[in-house]
């Protein structure tokens, strides 16, 4: 990635960017308050975004729903509309700016396909749970987040502990459970000074779509075999749970174009396992792991790959292969490869993240410095599981990275970089120590410690014992 190419980037927004977004800060402020209680002000801002939408097909149904929530009288359909509003129009900030990002990168992007249709006894089963869940975030839309207390959080627990025992509205589940979460911590939301409203308006608008009756959203998908030449991973981490997502490109077997790809592997954790240790939560997935720490290849057989771009990794349908450079497949294929396509319910502009390298650049700080155009590093990002600091980023002359676009700029999340320290070439990724710490320095701290993975289990089997 060329300097000339960020700098496409980092001009101005395209046209409608900023004043969608306005709209948009207008209806999260109207959801802040509540629909119940809608001011003039309010009122004008939600008028003011459905008439933003009079052209699309939802605008019919946009100026009914303002309308009508200006009026007092809110049904779910019109909850559902506003949502859908919503939903569409940072679908098209993500759309300009991510077409901006691909056109600056040359990148060639496949087109969405349908996904095949429920059938009927499916769509039934999810009927009743779908319909409770959506009462429920009617009743907060209604109430607003100011008036979030205990009572209404807790009215949600039923239907949420439904939606977890069903494997099909997984996606919806684990959204609401966070919602939820948030909301309770925050309890009375009344008495917090800030409030994170673009984020809760966020959640609320992907849970009433995802809680409207639909078909399988994520694109249906394909079984591919091949070379997945590895990029990079990032690591996802709560108190309660880590996530490992591996970005990548693959050959397909028997030729073709090669594809960007991504999978991701998961493992449920107690607050306590930090840093190194949370790869020992993976340790079900040896062969991923192997590939991560050894920079390998990796020979995929019948995996399914998903609309979205994601395999759904099968460790024992996969075998570690020859040594794969990642600066070297990032240089060589990355340019050329396939992007996937991305769903319609995943068209929100903080969703874009896509992998890049990045070279040529000085540094200052924070920035990457490409010929007098600054890119923003978000070194906030880098995992405690491995080996890339700060200062090495700071030290950097290349980066595999995920480019993104949030608050209005673009920044850079590094996966692996390529530095000079004390005249000596040195590599570090994010996956380097998925088999074990290889830092003597690291190795020491972890030792001082303990395992506390180790601990836990050992605890677990003496209950188990009992």
């Amino acid at each position: 990635m060329l300097g000339v190419q960020v700098a496409e980037l980092l001009v101005e927004s395209p046209p409608g960017v900023d004043e969608a977004l306005d709209l948009v800060t207008g209806f999260d402020d109207a959801l802040e308050g509540g629909f119940g209680r809608l001011g003039e002000q309010r009122a004008a801002a939600l008028a003011a975004f459905a008439a933003a939408m009079g052209a699309t097909p939802l605008g019919p149904a946009l100026a009914e729903a303002a309308e009508k929530v200006a009026a007092g009288s809110t049904a779910g359909e019109h909850l559902s509309a506003l949502a859908g509003g919503r939903a569409a129009l940072l679908g098209s900030v993500h759309d300009a700016e991510l077409g901006r990002l691909d056109t600056a990168l040359g990148r060639t992007r496949d087109s969405w396909q349908e996904p095949t249709p429920t059938t009927e006894a499916e769509a039934d089963r999810a009927t009743n749970l779908l319909a409770g869940c959506r009462s429920w975030l009617h009743e907060l839309a209604i109430t607003g987040w100011r008036g979030v207390d205990h009572d209404l959080v807790s009215a949600a627990d039923q239907t949420l502990e439904a939606l977890l025992a069903e494997p099909t509205l997984r996606r919806l589940a684990v959204l609401l459970d966070g919602l939820v979460a948030e909301l309770r911590a925050s309890c009375p939301v009344a008495t917090m000074e800030r409030l994170p409203v673009r984020r809760w308006a966020d959640l609320w608008t992907r849970a009433m779509l995802l809680a409207q009756p639909a078909d399988d959203r994520s694109g249906g998908g394909e079984t591919v075999s091949g070379r997945l030449l590895i990029l990079g991973v990032e690591v996802h981490e709560h108190g309660t749970a880590v996530q490992m997502q591996v970005h990548g490109v693959l050959e397909p077997a028997g030729g073709g174009d090669a594809r960007l790809v991504r999978t991701s592997v998961a493992a449920a954790k107690v607050d306590t396992i930090v840093g190194p240790a949370v790869w020992r939560l993976l340790n079900d997935h040896p062969v991923l792991l192997k590939a991560l720490a050894e920079h390998r290849s990796l020979e995929v057989t019948d995996v399914p790959l998903l609309g979205s771009g994601d395999l759904v990794w099968h460790d024992d349908q996969a075998d570690a292969g020859d040594p794969a450079d990642p600066f070297a497949t990032a240089r060589i294929r990355l340019a050329g490869a396939l992007a996937p396509a991305v769903p319609p319910l995943d068209r929100h502009p903080v969703r874009i993240c896509e992998p890049v390298l990045v070279e040529g650049y000085t540094t200052d700080g924070g920035t990457f410095d490409l010929d007098g155009d600054t890119l923003a590093v978000d070194t906030g990002r880098l995992p405690a599981c491995g080996p890339l600091t700060p200062e090495l980023v700071a030290a950097s002359t290349a980066c595999i990275g995920l480019i993104r676009w949030d608050a209005g700029r673009w920044t850079l999340q590094p996966l692996a970089v390529q530095a000079t320290v004390k005249r000596t070439a040195v590599e570090a990724h994010n996956g380097d120590w998925a088999q074990g710490v290889t830092d003597p320095k690291a190795v020491k701290a972890e030792a001082r410690t303990g395992d506390a993975v180790a601990v836990l289990r050992e605890r677990a089997g003496r209950l188990l014992r009992k």
